[in-house]
């Protein structure tokens, strides 16, 4: 039997299975029932292999094990295989999420944030800096510099990245302007941003800033991320960003930034 690399790949991602897993199970599925030997060979997977690949298979509930001789394998209906799996991941999810939220509050954690603000202290401000690959990781950085903002955050954007800003951003951007944090926003305006424009005013202020192209955000004179591509001209994937905290860089580029606001 012979399966794309691609829908491989699909299986692998969806339900976290290596290549061999994936492999014998959509092998079972073509059968329905099938000895190691069988699926082995329809798979092209070891026939030596094909046996810890379908004990594996049965323990994480893609497979029913038939007794009798010679053993057979029959495949559960991929249905009930999603529901199990899904319920898998939520019961990990959980797991990983409580062991965190205990470790946030105890001695581990705080000897951990101890060596991070030693560490951090040895380093002169203008050294730290770095690449931020992906849009997600993007937004997440962003949102970790905004939630320490105590004074003020300045951000330049597209009119897609305004949409986008608006839909994951504004409660923080809400709270920051509930604690006197002046928070300036430009962007190219159109009818397309009308409703993310009139939510952000009740907190912030919003210009029409269309002559100068930029993408970056400035958090208290001090912390800039700033996007070296045209969010238009490329994959959310291979966005980057450039993050760095340097007092002189990020006065220079607020200095101009509050020109073209003021021209505005």
């Amino acid at each position: 039997m012979v399966v794309q690399d691609t829908f491989l790949k699909k299986l692998r991602s969806a339900f976290n299975l290596n290549i061999y897993e994936a492999k014998i199970w959509t092998a079972l599925l073509s059968k329905g029932i099938a000895t190691a030997g069988e699926l082995s060979e329809i798979s092209n997977v070891p026939r030596s292999r094909s046996y810890d690949v379908l004990e594996s298979l049965e323990k994480r509930g893609f497979v029913i094990l038939k007794l009798g001789k010679p053993i057979k394998y029959i495949a559960v209906q991929p249905t009930e295989t999603l529901k199990r799996v899904k319920k898998s991941f939520q019961e990990r999810a959980n797991y990983q999420v409580e062991v965190l939220s205990e470790i946030g509050g105890s001695p581990l954690f705080e000897e951990l944030d101890l060596l991070f603000k030693n560490g951090i202290n040895h380093i002169d401000p203008t050294l730290i800096s770095g690449a931020v690959r992906g849009r997600t990781n993007l937004y997440d950085h962003m949102a970790g510099m905004l939630e320490k903002a105590k004074k003020s955050v300045v951000i330049m954007t597209s009119s897609p990245g305004l949409i986008r800003k608006t839909d994951s951003l504004s409660p923080i951007l809400k709270k920051l302007s509930q604690k006197n944090v002046s928070i300036k926003i430009a962007a190219p305006l159109s009818k397309e941003t009308e409703q993310q424009v009139t939510e952000l005013k009740k907190f912030c202020e919003v210009k029409n800033i269309d002559k100068v192209k930029g993408r970056f955000v400035l958090v208290d004179g001090k912390e800039i991320l700033f996007m070296l591509n045209d969010d238009k001209e490329i994959h959310e994937s291979y966005d980057i960003g450039i993050w760095a905290t340097s007092p002189i860089f990020v006065n220079a580029i607020e200095n101009l930034f509050n020109t073209t606001w003021q021209t505005a």
